[in-house]
């Protein structure tokens, strides 16, 4: 019989809530549960329920590909993903230089100054 591979995704959670600047008393409450359920799935010591995960994607707008992306045998980069997650957040002046630098950067790759 193969032996089966333990899936731990705390760590990805744990990245995803803290680039969206959550805690884990902010993502407690939305999540309907306690904190200490929260640093017990972070930490690896309890697996998240199927609501708890959906309720956690809907709260950070992703799928769960983002958190079982090290599982699975998908080859694009999904970096920026974690980067952009707290985007809608941010105050309209830090938008407009993110905007400003994509921008920039494109002109540069495409060579046109």
């Amino acid at each position: 019989m193969k032996k089966k591979s333990i899936i731990r995704i705390g760590e990805n959670l744990q990245k995803i809530r803290k680039s969206n600047g959550y805690t884990q008393e902010m993502l407690a409450e939305k999540l309907e549960c306690s904190t200490r359920y929260i640093s017990d799935v972070e930490q690896n010591n309890s697996k998240p329920s199927y609501e708890v995960l959906v309720k956690f994607c809907n709260v950070f707008n992703i799928g769960l590909d983002d958190i079982f992306k090290n599982y699975l045998n998908i080859s694009k980069d999904r970096t920026i993903n974690y980067e952009l997650n707290g985007y809608e957040n941010l105050k309209t002046k830090d938008k407009n230089t993110i905007a400003h630098l994509i921008s920039f950067f494109n002109k540069e790759i495409n060579g046109s100054k």
